[in-house]
């Protein structure tokens, strides 16, 4: 088992350096948010949180429902991914949560952005759901961009997660 470990880890700095890509340059996570979900929002968040807090580089990329929640007044809005039951579902994991002194989605954004986290929101969502610049929270968008943007993003990043 050693051997298969030693010849995969002489495989990624192959690919590393074949790509002229350091570690130093993959210290980042990039994570695409596409849904809209409460719960996959704070996934995201606490994950790009971490890695922040580790010293690595994170950016949220927002498409379709996902992006929904960082339209002027929509981050909290977002119905559980499981058991939602009209609604109770999610009033009774935000009940918990609060109870587990979980920090809001708000303070999660807020955390991300004094960590420099990056938000990209998706320009062909915007086109296709109908969302103008002007429906969306500017002091959370670094960047408006397209699938060129998240590829830069990702090509460079160690992890790159889709929620």
């Amino acid at each position: 088992m050693a051997d298969q470990d030693k010849e995969m880890t002489d495989d990624y700095v192959w690919l590393q350096e074949s790509e002229g890509i350091g570690m130093e340059e993959r210290d980042k996570v990039t994570i695409i948010v596409h849904s809209g979900d409460l719960d996959k929002i704070y996934s995201a968040l606490i994950i790009a949180n971490g890695a922040l807090a580790m010293g690595m580089e994170a950016s949220l990329f927002f498409t379709f429902w996902g992006l929904l929640r960082l339209k002027k007044g929509g981050l909290e809005k977002g119905p559980l991914s499981k058991m939602n039951m009209l609604g109770l579902g999610r009033w009774m994991v935000l009940r918990r949560m609060k109870a587990a002194k979980v920090a809001s989605l708000e303070k999660l954004l807020a955390d991300f952005k004094d960590l420099d986290g990056k938000i990209i929101a998706c320009e062909m969502t915007m086109e296709v759901m109908g969302i103008r610049k002007e429906d969306l929270r500017a002091d959370l968008i670094d960047e408006y961009g397209a699938v060129g943007t998240y590829v830069q993003e990702a090509r460079g990043s160690a992890i790159n997660l889709f929620i």
